[in-house]
């Protein structure tokens, strides 16, 4: 059964948020930096579409963002197969009649060094990090050529040789995109999320500057995010004295 479209204003209110009436697609929004990016595409008055792979995280999420004040809704999806991500977004299309952009998380890091990768790390380092980028902006490409797609890129701290072509080829993909008339950017935070929204807020703010409409004429850009270092806890701040 299809889904009437939900009617929401397609321009931001003068003096209302930056981002009201714009509907924005976050992948693995339920961790890392889909969390404090979704939160703050939100606050700016979006519709936030939460896409991942686990349905629980991905509804509490949602229900974070709804406290707030936010509309979310949740979409379980695999993004590094395609057709899962063209399923997402034609029911994000059934449901709100318009996707404005999409942040996709492109930032799986290994689980060991270089020398330690099995075949099936790195194909699966390379279907979410690479080829779900190059899927996504395929698929935008052919049916939302308006859409903007900003990408979240392996983190500038994992400097194993595996991260290298990683990163190169998601580079080439952004910094080449305007052949096919597409606003993409590319986002390298400094290092992994936190998991502390205040943190992690340099980057919050790049992606939501990237999103605003008055930046369309932003695409084809690398831009390197330098974060602040995570604290670590002294043996004196833990209980008991113990190290962390």
């Amino acid at each position: 059964m299809t889904v009437p479209a939900l009617t929401f204003p397609t321009t931001a209110v003068p003096g209302g948020p930056p981002l009201a009436g714009q509907v924005v697609a976050v992948t693995s929004a339920d961790q890392g930096y889909g969390r404090p990016v979704s939160a703050a595409l939100a606050r700016a008055g979006a519709s936030v579409v939460l896409i991942g792979g686990n349905t629980e995280t991905l509804s509490s999420a949602s229900g974070s963002l709804e406290a707030i004040g936010g509309t979310a809704i949740p979409i379980k999806a695999d993004v590094g197969v395609p057709l899962d991500w063209l399923s997402a977004q034609n029911r994000i299309l059934e449901i709100f009649g318009a996707l404005h952009g999409i942040v996709h998380l492109a930032d799986k890091r290994a689980s060991s060094d270089f020398t330690m990768l099995s075949e099936n790390e790195w194909m699966d380092l390379f279907n979410c990090n690479v080829k779900s980028s190059v899927g996504i902006a395929q698929i935008v490409r052919r049916r939302l050529p308006g859409t903007w797609l900003t990408i979240i890129g392996p983190h500038l701290d994992e400097q194993g040789l595996h991260a290298h072509p990683q990163r190169g080829a998601i580079r080439a993909l952004v910094e080449h995109a305007d052949i096919e008339d597409l606003r993409l950017n590319l986002v390298l935070p400094s290092r992994a999320s936190s998991g502390d929204e205040a943190l992690d807020q340099h980057l919050s703010d790049t992606v939501l500057t990237l999103a605003l409409p008055g930046m369309a004429h932003l695409r084809g850009n690398v831009m390197e995010v330098p974060l602040p270092p995570v604290p670590t806890l002294r043996v004196s701040d833990t209980p008991y004295g113990l190290s962390l």
